[in-house]
């Protein structure tokens, strides 16, 4: 059997990582989204609390993603969740 190389190694392990630790998603000191949206996600629930935590997502990460797509990607969600929510009361 071959061995791989080096960079063939490197590659998966980036690929990997891109998927359980995208850099994206994580914060200056470590933190990552999904922390701050299970943190303060509690009371929502159903539809509610998908449109919160993608609005969320979006404005974590949009300086190192997509920039002004994720901003407005997190106001059509919020905009999503305020819907939900007027038609409640």
């Amino acid at each position: 059997m071959k061995e791989k190389s080096y960079e063939q190694v490197l590659e998966e392990f980036n690929d990997v990582d891109k998927i359980n630790n995208p850099s994206h998603y994580k914060g200056k000191f470590g933190l990552e989204a999904i922390e701050v949206v299970k943190n303060f996600a509690f009371g929502l629930e159903g539809i509610e609390g998908f449109y919160w935590g993608n609005a969320i997502k979006y404005m974590l990460r949009f300086q190192k993603k997509n920039g002004l797509e994720d901003l407005k990607k997190a106001r059509k969600n919020l905009d999503w969740l305020i819907e939900e929510m007027e038609n409640e009361e």
